[in-house]
């Protein structure tokens, strides 16, 4: 078998390990934490003692297990031992605050929690005591949460541990009831239609979103990748992105993993608005590819990492991401109407998407929600039709409606960018009881530049309809921009902002 050929994680781990052997599969720098290093077969190996203790512990086929990780060996490990025995492994974002971390919690339903002990100088188990103050009345023996009704264990490492917690101990030493032929027996019931992974995308903003997806669409997807990235045998992939998000786990760890390439990590990753995803990026910022790399275009959770790309970088007027010219390999995508019908040539609409790799379902939630009857997937995304190109103009939530006129705020922000003085630009809508909302702006001026608003304001009106001129400016320092974790601009926050200094002046 190769790794074209495999259909689930455990065919993968297994073949990766007699494939590439000794070879490094993943290397972590550590600051606070140990550096570390695991071949192929060690992270076999290591998985499948891990495995087995898990099975004697009453892990098994649908368990959901959760893990609080950083980017690393550990990671990997957990999601291998979780994932090769039919399992749901259910990566948690090391970012959540306490708050967001119960949602997250409650909301998965997990029954068992793996936790990185030490991540930047935090104490990760110390941060789950804050959010779940119930647990220091409880010990690991009798883990009963209101909270989190089906959680039973939590496992982590180090001294000092709470005493709710179990050492990782409590796993490996449980290996020895579990033997080799039991846990082969275990994984050649893992299908590829097996649901392997749920990944959690919100939990701030809204309530966190769950998404489903199996063993086959995983491993189809991690080969596609590998393919489209050309990641070799013995290359150096750097994960740059968190694993517990679909960008470092199907950019970089499962497709390296593929191809027998090492996945170099560091210990934490960064957030950058000069290269904020999603976001008008000056023309400075925009990065040059090297020939031959391809450029991406949309991607979600929902589609296992980008569903579509383009020939070209950026095209004139959709500033945002390359145009969708081609689509990835199993998907179908439609410009659609509110009625989910196909929009005509010249028309803009929502951007649907259908194919194997899409997410079955989110967790707990109904399927009518976010599917159309003929199941295509509510993106949420807006595109304009050209001939046979789609752009992408913005998230519909997004679109400012001011005065019965809807405004693309990607198209204000690149006619400010193109002005003396700004770097960046950030336009939002606020709330207005005469005209449903206003047109305001955020604006990053260039490093030691003075931006003179009225001098913006006049050239923007020679450039643009008068409804899209912003009826106010503001100044904000780069270090100012707020962040998402995912190195996406908050835009709610820079909303919220701009409504206090408005109404301030």
């Amino acid at each position: 078998m190769t790794a074209d050929d495999v259909a689930t994680f455990p065919q993968l781990i297994r073949t990766a390990a007699i494939m590439f052997g000794d070879d490094d599969a993943i290397t972590l720098s550590g600051e606070s934490i140990a550096t570390e290093a695991l071949s192929f077969t060690e992270l076999e190996r290591r998985s499948a003692l891990l495995a087995r203790g898990l099975l004697a512990r009453g892990v098994g086929k649908g368990s959901r297990i959760g893990f609080i990780v950083g980017n690393g060996p550990q990671f990997a490990l957990w999601l291998a031992a979780i994932a090769r025995i039919g399992a749901i492994a259910i990566p948690i974002s090391t970012l959540l605050k306490s708050a967001e971390l119960v949602r997250v919690l409650r909301q998965s339903d997990v029954s068992g929690l793996v936790v990185q002990r030490q991540l930047l100088g935090k104490d990760y188990a110390q941060r789950l005591m804050d959010a779940l103050p119930a647990l220091a009345r409880h010990d690991c023996a009798q883990l009963r949460l209101d909270e989190l009704p089906f959680l039973r264990w939590i496992v982590s490492s180090g001294d000092d541990l709470p005493e709710a917690f179990h050492n990782e101990d409590w796993v490996k030493d449980a290996a020895e009831l579990i033997s080799e032929a039991l846990l082969e027996a275990a994984e050649s019931e893992v299908h590829a239609s097996d649901q392997m992974l749920e990944i959690y995308t919100s939990g701030s903003m809204a309530a966190p979103k769950g998404v489903r997806h199996g063993h086959g669409p995983a491993m189809f997807r991690a080969n596609y990748m590998r393919v489209m990235l050309k990641i070799q045998r013995g290359a150096t992939v750097r994960a740059t992105m968190p694993m517990f998000w679909v960008g470092g786990l199907m950019m970089t760890l499962l497709p390296a993993w593929a191809a027998g390439a090492t996945v170099a990590c560091t210990e934490g990753t960064s957030v950058d608005s000069r290269y904020a995803m999603g976001s008008v990026l000056a023309e400075d910022d925009q990065i040059v590819y090297p020939d031959g790399m391809v450029f991406w275009a949309l991607g979600m959770t929902e589609t296992l990492g980008p569903y579509s790309y383009g020939d070209v970088q950026r095209v004139p007027g959709y500033p945002l991401c390359a145009p969708i010219d081609h689509i990835a390999e199993r998907y179908e995508v439609r410009v659609a109407d509110e009625h989910d019908q196909p929009v005509a040539v010249g028309e803009t609409g929502e951007i649907q998407v259908r194919g194997y790799a899409l997410s079955s379902g989110l967790h707990k939630m109904h399927r009518s929600d976010y599917f159309t009857a003929d199941g295509f997937y509510h993106t949420g995304d807006m595109g304009f039709v050209e001939g046979e190109r789609i752009h992408f103009i913005g998230r519909s939530g997004d679109m400012i409606k001011t005065a019965n006129s809807n405004v693309s705020p990607a198209e204000v922000e690149e006619e400010l960018q193109r002005l003396p003085g700004v770097h960046s630009a950030y336009v939002v809508g606020i709330p207005d009881p005469e005209r449903g909302q206003l047109v305001v702006a955020a604006i990053v001026p260039r490093d030691g530049d003075i931006v003179d608003f009225e001098v913006i304001q006049s050239l923007l009106k020679e450039r643009l309809s008068a409804y899209k001129v912003p009826r106010a400016y503001f100044l904000f320092a780069r270090e100012d921009v707020p962040m998402l974790p995912s190195n996406k601009v908050a835009r709610r926050e820079i909303e919220r902002e701009l409504m206090r200094r408005y109404a301030a002046q």
